[in-house]
């Protein structure tokens, strides 16, 4: 919910990014890394909120339990839907798969945080699978692929921005 969450979202984001340059786009060598220059500014603006005094955000236990089972549920879920879309031949779904699982994750987290930002990050997410599995090969892996990097990579600099704004006072905690 934080920096620390900033950094995973900031990561998925790359990860989306290069997955889709190379599945989709058939782009390999050092080019894929470039995605990951993005998780990198995001992860150092992260770290440098979290080295400001304050203890930021700071979730609940119930909220921690949460984010501990609806990330091992996602896990779960993500060897589950590549597994399903490879095993039916069909790996040109496997992006919006994997977004759709990644999107259904930040639904329980938003609802025990009662924090309705995730609500939409999991409703975009979610949206950006069902495009993807409507519009089909190779445009519906594209689409998905890169609107999931981009609301995961849009959700972590607000987080660091909201970790920001409340360290230096400006915003209450929820």
């Amino acid at each position: 919910m934080g920096t620390w969450g900033a950094i995973i979202m900031s990561f998925f984001g790359a990860v989306f990014a290069a997955l889709t340059m190379h599945w989709q786009w058939s782009i390999s060598g050092a080019v894929l890394a470039v995605p990951f220059v993005v998780f990198a500014a995001i992860g150092l603006a992260a770290v440098h909120v979290i080295r400001l005094p304050g203890s930021g955000i700071v979730p609940s236990q119930e909220v921690e339990r949460t984010i501990m089972w609806s990330s091992i549920a996602e896990g779960v879920g993500l060897f589950l839907a590549a597994n399903i879309v490879i095993n039916l031949h069909h790996p040109e779904l496997l992006l919006p798969a994997m977004a759709l699982v990644v999107g259904l994750h930040f639904l329980p987290i938003a609802h025990a945080a009662s924090f309705r930002p995730f609500y939409a990050l999991g409703a975009t997410l979610i949206l950006s699978a069902g495009t993807g599995f409507t519009l089909g090969a190779p445009t519906g892996g594209t689409v998905a692929g890169w609107m999931a990097a981009v609301s995961l990579w849009i959700a972590a600099v607000l987080a660091v921005l909201r970790d920001r704004r409340l360290k230096s006072g400006a915003v209450q905690a929820v």
